[in-house]
C-alpha cells in the first residue's frame, strides 16, 4: 500500500546551471541524509540483509537502501517485491524534482560522476527492465528514451545498448530508424552489433525496400561474423555442414574476436535472439548468410576492409559505462566475457563500477573495526562469495576449502572507486600480516541463517501510517478558512 509523502526525506535537487535550453541540476542530501547514508555503507559491508531491512524499518524512504535491498528480493526470486522497491526508490525521488525538472521535455540534465545523482539513473534502468518483463515494452522503450535523455553525451549506463531492442518489441521501427539516421554520423551506432543487425526490421516489413533490406544484413554478418554460430545455438537451430566448417563462420570467427567486441556480440545475442526465432526470419537469414559466404569465396573487398575496422575498433578495455551495463542486465552471456577479476569482485547494486573521476560532496568517516581487529567486510565477503559462486562465471579459488579475504580490496572508499591491489596468493594478508582463512562449514552454516532470516524478513517492512495526525487535521483546517 502507498503511502503519502509529507517530507522529502532529506533529499533536494538544485538547478546547477543552464545552457541554452538545458538545464543542468543535481541531488544534494541534508546532514541527516549523510548520516542515513554512512549507516546505510556500514550495514550493505556486512552483507546481511537483516541490517538493510533494519535500517528501512526506521527510514523506509531511503533510496539506496530500497535499490538495494530490490536486489537481495531478486535474487531470492521474489521479483513483485523487488519491482515495488524500485517504484518506491522512484516514488521519493520524483517528490524532490526540481520544478524546471521536466521529464517529458527531456532538456534536464544529470552528471553520473556524482554519487547522489546515480540513484536515478540506477533505479531507472532496473525498473524499465521489470516493466519489459511485464509485457510493456512501449512503456519501457519511453523509460529508456529517459535514461538516456539525463546524460546522452556520456551514457553512463549504455541505454544505447537496449534502445533498439525495446523499439523492436514495441513496433516503432520508423522511431529506430530515424535514431539510427540522424545519430549514425556522430555517434558511429553501426560499430554496435545491437544497431547493425536492428535496424533491418522496418525494412523486414517494407517489401518495396527488399533489396536494400537484403543487402544491409550481408554488409552486417561480414562487419560482425561472430554473431551467427552464437545467435543461432540461441535460437536452438544447428547451422548446416557448409556454414559451421566455413573458415569465416566457425570457431575462428569467435576466436579471434577481441574481448571487447565479444562482450557487445554477447549482449546482443542474450537480449535480442528471441526476435530471430520466427520461422520466416531465420529462413530469410539462411538466404543471406549463403550470399554471403558466396561473397566472401569471391574475395569480396568489403570483408578485409571489415576484418581491418574490427581490429581497430574494438582494441583495449571495455569501458566501464559498457561493464557497468553487463552487471546491470544480467544476460548470462555477457556475463561469462567479464575479466574474471571483475566477475568475481563484490558489486554492489546501489552503486555498480563507480566512475573513476567520481565528484566527491562529502566523504565518509573513517570505518570501525570489530573486536577481534577485523573489518566487517571480512565476514561478509564469505557471504558474497557464496552467491557470486551461483553465477556461471565464478571461477573457485585454489584453496577450495576456505575463502581468502585480502583487507587491500576495499569498496566503497572515499573516492567512491575500488581498489585493488595485486593479491600474492590465495590467502588474503591482514594488516598484521597473519592470513585470513573462513573455514568452509562455518560459510554453510552461516548462509543458512542468511536465507532463514531473508525469508523472515522480505514481509516486514512496516511504512508509516498514513492516518493524519492532530497537527495535519489542524493544519488543513486552517486552509479551509
Amino acid at each position: 500500500m502507498w503511502f503519502r509523502l509529507r517530507f522529502t526525506a532529506g533529499i533536494s535537487m538544485e538547478l546547477v546551471e543552464t545552457r541554452g535550453e538545458v538545464h543542468h541540476f543535481t541531488f544534494e542530501h541534508s546532514k541527516a541524509y549523510q548520516a542515513i547514508q554512512f549507516q546505510f555503507l556500514d550495514a550493505v559491508e556486512t552483507f546481511n540483509p537483516d541490517n538493510i531491512v533494519a535500517l528501512l524499518n526506521i527510514h523506509p524512504l531511503h533510496v539506496d537502501s530500497l535499490i538495494q535491498f530490490s536486489d537481495v528480493c531478486k535474487m531470492g526470486e521474489d521479483l513483485q517485491m523487488a519491482a515495488e522497491l524500485i517504484e518506491r526508490a522512484l516514488y521519493c525521488l520524483e517528490s524532490c524534482f526540481h520544478p524546471l525538472f521536466n521529464v517529458t521535455q527531456g532538456t534536464g540534465r544529470l552528471d553520473y560522476r556524482r554519487p547522489e545523482n546515480r540513484s536515478l539513473f540506477l533505479a531507472l534502468f532496473k525498473h524499465l527492465h521489470f516493466v519489459g518483463q511485464r509485457g510493456c515494452p512501449r512503456t519501457a522503450l519511453e523509460f529508456c528514451k529517459l535514461l538516456l535523455g539525463l546524460d546522452p553525451e556520456n551514457d553512463p549506463l549504455c541505454a544505447t545498448l537496449m534502445l533498439d531492442y525495446f523499439a523492436l518489441r514495441a513496433d516503432q521501427y520508423q522511431y529506430l530508424v530515424r535514431l539510427y539516421q540522424e545519430w549514425e554520423p556522430s555517434r558511429n551506432l553501426s560499430q554496435l552489433p545491437n544497431f547493425a543487425f536492428s535496424t533491418f526490421s522496418y525494412f523486414f516489413f517494407n517489401t518495396d525496400a527488399a533489396g536494400f533490406l537484403c543487402w544491409q544484413l550481408q554488409d552486417s554478418l561480414i562487419m560482425f561474423p561472430g554473431v551467427l554460430t552464437p545467435l543461432l545455438d540461441k535460437c536452438g537451430i544447428q547451422p548446416d555442414a557448409e556454414v559451421s566448417k566455413h573458415h569465416f563462420f566457425g570457431l575462428a570467427a569467435q576466436a579471434q574476436q577481441s574481448p571487447a567486441l565479444s562482450q557487445l556480440v554477447s549482449l546482443f545475442v542474450g537480449r535480442h535472439f528471441g526476435l530471430w526465432k520466427e520461422p520466416e526470419v531465420l529462413a530469410w537469414l539462411e538466404r543471406n548468410v549463403r550470399v554471403v559466404l558466396q561473397r566472401v569465396d569471391r574475395g569480396d573487398p568489403l570483408v578485409a576492409d571489415s576484418e581491418a575496422k574490427r581490429k581497430r575498433r574494438y582494441q583495449g578495455a571495455t569501458p566501464r559505462n559498457i561493464s557497468r551495463h553487463i552487471l546491470l542486465s544480467n544476460i548470462k552471456e555477457a556475463n561469462l566475457t567479464l575479466p574474471q577479476d571483475l566477475a568475481n569482485a563484490p558489486i554492489f547494486g546501489f552503486d555498480p563500477l563507480p566512475p573513476v573521476d567520481n565528484i566527491v560532496s562529502y566523504t565518509r568517516p573513517p570505518r570501525w573495526e570489530s573486536g577481534m581487529g577485523q573489518s566487517p567486510y571480512l565476514w561478509g565477503h564469505m557471504v558474497s562469495a557464496f552467491f557470486r559462486s551461483l553465477l556461471p562465471s565464478f571461477n573457485l579459488p585454489r584453496e577450495v576449502v576456505g575463502i581468502a579475504v585480502d583487507d587491500r580490496l576495499v569498496p566503497g572508499n572515499d573516492d567512491g572507486d575500488l581498489q585493488h591491489e595485486d593479491i600474492g596468493g590465495a590467502a588474503g594478508i591482514a594488516n598484521d600480516g597473519a592470513p585470513h582463512v573462513v573455514d568452509a562449514g562455518d560459510l554453510r552454516r552461516s548462509v543458512t541463517s542468511l536465507l532463514e532470516a531473508m525469508r523472515d524478513l522480505l514481509n516486514n517492512i512496516h511504512l508509516p501510517s498514513d492516518a493524519p495526525n492532530d497537527g495535519d487535521m489542524d493544519s488543513d483546517d486552517e486552509h479551509e478558512d
